[in-house]
């Protein structure tokens, strides 16, 4: 118990020590909180204060960094602003393009910047130097000495080295910022502007450029035309509308590659302005082409037909060229224009070719007078004219249709409707029609002007002659072989039945005579001196006029230019002719007629026969 006691009284004495020793530590814990908060209390100021301070230096030092920044940018856009307005350097395009491109790059990044605009009027300023670059390089694309006239020209010049300079720099310029791409830069329209100006600027001076290179060739077509042959010279003319399109379509190839603006509606729009110059040479040299044809379109109808000819050949190309122009310019097309006015000038050529043949015959006899032979100018015409249709068959059979089958005879003896007839598929039925008309109305003017001669003999001879020329240089042996595919077989009848019927005249007119002088006289005049008389008379009046067949076949030669024929014909005389002299002179030298027969029967009949076959050698 006593233990237990002395334990409790010690456990009471350590609590109470324990209590003693929380009382005093609580105390001092409460002095300390107390001294920290005045602590706390007196420090909180200088906190604050030093804060303040802190964030001063903080904005300071931000304030340092950014005047240093803009400090360097100041001078990087001075010297951008530099080189922008000095504009592009020879071999240094690249160098210019990162400059702008830099310009472009901070206006994206600052769009609402003050900077912004005076950024976007440099970037504008370079868009103008770049324009007047391009300008510049075409305009020296553009002169010089144009190819010689009498040069195949297949495009306008275009140096290649200024070529290599202005494919990188167009490349270039078609990025450019412009509305539809960059809506919300600030130079966007003036630089759209720009760049409409330069387009148009190329077209101009491409334009001008491609007619001055076509120009003289053109003018040597028409100078040439009335020194070379007709169909050449329509031939040369549609060479040189070949090189028109050449041309043409080179230059749509530069204007697609070249044009600072690449929009289809804006280089079809480019295109038609460097077209207009071009088609206007065109139209004007095709007028000074039809103006000279309409001086003489006897002499000149070829050079219309070959014109048209090649014309009508180049149209597909033509249309092709026009549908670059664009749909608003659709309406307008030259070589169309051309065409109907070179047509109308062909449809005139085919009656006033008929009407002039017509003419010949209203003459007053042949050239030269009654005792005129030759082969006449207009039958040597004609006979070229048709030689020369095939060349032109194309053309020609397209004039025909257009004109209507025999309305080439101006109304006389064409049936109504007949013109409907024919269409696309009858171009060589109505070539032959036309050709047939031309044959009959030569042969009828030839026939009109031989009977309409005072001297029947001659006006035999001249018929002859030309009925000769026109049949070998139609049925039996054309210049050109394609001749005979236009004659049809009326045509040819018609020719070979008025040869006939002229030579049968030419022997009638000038051995008739002679083959009378030698019939038997009547059964009453025989015998007698009357009989005799007679005979006599017979043999004188046959020698005087075989003297005159002689004597007009000095004058008159048959057949100059068909020896074969001329030939042929001497022996046809010689058979008419001699073995009757030859019969006459037998029966009457035997009856004694005469007691001098020698002064009567005055040659040989090998002496008349050798005289006969004179004539035609």
């Amino acid at each position: 118990m006593d233990d237990e006691t002395a334990e409790i009284e010690l456990l009471e004495q350590n609590l109470n020590k324990t209590r003693q020793i929380s009382q005093r530590m609580t105390s001092i814990l409460t002095s300390f909180d107390t001294r920290l908060a005045k602590l706390e209390k007196s420090i909180l100021p200088l906190y604050a204060s030093t804060q303040i301070l802190n964030r001063r230096a903080n904005n300071i030092e931000k304030a340092l960094l950014k005047i240093d920044e803009v400090a360097s940018n100041q001078e990087g856009i001075a010297f951008e602003e530099a080189l922008i307005l000095r504009g592009p350097q020879p071999g240094q395009l690249p160098v210019y393009q990162e400059a702008l491109e830099r310009l472009n790059a901070s206006i994206a990044f600052k769009a609402s910047d003050r900077d912004s605009l005076d950024t976007a009027r440099l970037v504008e300023t370079g868009a103008k130097k770049l324009t007047q670059l391009f300008t510049k390089l075409v305009a020296e694309a553009s002169t010089g000495a144009t190819p010689p006239p009498n040069t195949e020209i297949s495009a306008a010049p275009f140096p290649s080295a200024i070529l290599s300079t202005l494919r990188p720099l167009v490349a270039f310029m078609r990025t450019l910022p412009l509305p539809a791409s960059h809506p919300s830069h600030p130079a966007a329209p003036a630089i759209m502007s720009t760049l409409k100006d330069a387009q148009k600027g190329y077209a101009d001076m491409r334009g001008t450029w491609s007619r001055k290179s076509l120009e003289g060739q053109g003018k040597r077509v028409i100078d040439r035309a009335d020194t070379v042959d007709t169909i050449i010279a329509g031939k040369d003319f549609g060479r040189w509308v070949e090189s028109l399109l050449s041309v043409a379509d080179e230059e749509y190839k530069f204007i697609k590659e070249l044009s600072p603006l690449s929009s289809p509606n804006v280089v079809a729009s480019s295109y038609n302005a460097l077209l207009n110059p071009i088609l206007a040479l065109f139209s004007t040299t095709l007028t000074s082409l039809i103006s000279f044809i309409k001086r003489s379109l006897h002499k000149y109808a070829f050079l219309a037909l070959s014109a048209y000819e090649a014309l009508l050949e180049l149209q597909p190309r033509w249309d092709t060229l026009l549908a670059r122009r664009g749909s608003e310019n659709a309406k307008a097309n030259e070589l169309r224009d051309g065409l109907g006015t070179l047509r109308g000038v062909c449809l005139r050529s085919f009656p006033e070719f008929l009407a002039d043949i017509k003419m010949a015959s209203l003459a007053k006899g042949a050239p030269g007078g009654d005792t005129s032979t030759s082969v006449a100018d207009w039958i040597v015409s004609a006979v070229k004219y048709m030689d020369r249709l095939p060349e032109v068959h194309s053309a020609a059979s397209a004039a025909l249709l257009q004109l209507g089958d025999g309305n080439w005879k101006m109304g006389e003896g064409v049936q109504v409707g007949k013109a409907s007839k024919l269409g696309d598929g009858d171009e060589q039925v109505i070539l032959e029609h036309f050709v047939f008309d031309v044959i009959t109305t030569a042969i009828n003017s030839l026939t009109t002007i031989s009977r309409t001669q005072r001297r029947p003999a001659y006006g035999s001879m001249y018929l002859l002659n030309n009925m000769s020329y026109l049949r070998h240089h139609t049925v039996l042996s054309p210049t050109h072989d394609a001749l005979l595919d236009l004659l049809s077989r009326p045509a040819q009848e018609a020719v070979n039945s008025n040869f006939r019927t002229a030579k049968a005249g030419y022997f009638d007119a000038n051995f008739s005579p002679l083959l009378q002088m030698l019939t038997d006289e009547p059964s009453n005049s025989k015998g007698g001196s009357s009989g005799r008389a007679a005979v006599k008379d017979k043999f004188t009046k046959f020698y005087e006029l075989l003297e005159e067949v002689l004597e007009r076949h000095k004058v008159a030669r048959i057949l100059e230019d068909d020896p074969e024929a001329r030939e042929a014909i001497g022996d046809d005389v010689v058979k008419l002719v001699v073995p009757s002299l030859v019969r006459f002179t037998n029966k009457y030298k035997e009856k004694e007629f005469s007691k001098n027969p020698q002064k009567y029967i005055k040659q040989s009949s090998e002496a008349v026969e050798a005289q006969l076959k004179a004539i035609y050698r």
